[in-house]
């Protein structure tokens, strides 16, 4: 089955430019910057969010501090080799980037559109048993790796969090079973323990899922065949 990789991966982002933008890497010429984008959640605390966005896409004061954009692009992930160890890098990829003026954003019809402020779409494949806990308060919660597949026979693992129902769902999904995942991008602090004692605060970056469904592959596969059917 023929992968799109716009639909099985996406999302979209409103939030404020905080910090300056640095430089990332070089690919034929073309250059990568990364900056943080503070996204506000409905508690009051703000989710700040890692954009690997090309020169292409930076105009003057594009990612001047305090900036409120609108960013399309996808959930993306890479491994960092340090300290002899593999590390998983996730950013946001940009591949759309428009300035969000405050006193016309409830006219903007793009961001007004179902209130989106952080949303990400993704659809991929189990790739590690998903793992099923309880906090000590009771809540219960399912940390599940997520497979999604990108061009050039690539793909990005996304760590993902599930809650409640959705979690004690997750944790009887099989390796390799394929579903589609609606959440929002979230960034948490944690402490790094290391063996000789010390410690370094580290900052995770995660899908928290807001639904789960299980995709049949062969109903998948028939509903491609129509669309493609109906578009001859």
């Amino acid at each position: 089955m023929d992968t799109n990789y716009l639909e099985n991966n996406y999302l979209t982002l409103v939030g404020k430019v905080t910090g300056e933008k640095e430089f990332s890497h070089e690919i034929y010429g073309e250059r990568f910057y990364v900056f943080k984008l503070a996204i506000l959640r409905l508690s009051g605390n703000e989710d700040i969010i890692p954009i690997t966005i090309s020169e292409r896409l930076i105009q003057e004061d594009t990612l001047k501090e305090g900036k409120k954009l609108l960013v399309k692009g996808q959930f993306r992930s890479y491994n960092s080799y340090e300290n002899e160890r593999n590390r998983l890098i996730l950013t946001v990829f940009a591949k759309d980037v428009m300035e969000v003026e405050e006193n016309e954003e409830e006219e903007n019809e793009i961001v007004r559109k179902d209130s989106i402020t952080n949303e990400v779409v993704l659809m991929g494949y189990i790739c590690k048993k998903p793992i099923y806990r309880q906090t000590p308060f009771g809540r219960e919660i399912s940390d599940i790796l997520l497979a999604v597949n990108r061009a050039y026979n690539k793909s990005d693992y996304i760590p993902c969090i599930a809650w409640g129902r959705n979690a004690r769902f997750c944790q009887n999904l099989e390796v390799g079973s394929q579903v589609k995942i609606v959440g929002r991008v979230q960034s948490r602090t944690y402490e790094k323990k290391y063996e000789d004692g010390t410690s370094q605060t580290r900052v995770a970056y995660e899908v928290s899922i807001g639904s789960l469904e299980v995709i049949d592959e062969k109903d998948a596969e028939k509903e491609e065949e129509v669309e493609k059917q109906e578009a001859v």
